[in-house]
């Protein structure tokens, strides 16, 4: 996996399990968030860019400004406020 993504699932797995979910690795550059079968958000290293597929929509940052833990906590906030189950 690169380097930048390892950064990101390490600060965003140790809350994936309050929102029902599980990591699913996609080659080296990338990994899926998911629920039981269903692909809630996939997070992608694109050279220069990160992309986030969530809802059937693609977000890309541009990793000079988007440090591995501001992309983590924008995941982490999606997360908590559209996720959540409860």
């Amino acid at each position: 996996m690169s380097d930048y993504i390892q950064q990101v699932l390490e600060i965003v797995r140790p809350k994936l399990g309050e929102y029902g979910l599980k990591v699913l690795p996609r080659g080296k550059s990338s990994f899926s968030l998911i629920r039981g079968t269903q692909i809630v958000m996939t997070v992608r290293d694109a050279g220069e860019i990160a992309e986030i597929s969530y809802k059937n929509k693609k977000y890309t940052y541009d990793k000079w400004y988007t440090k591995p833990e501001h992309l983590a906590a924008m995941i982490l906030n999606v997360l908590e406020h559209q996720e959540k189950q409860g």
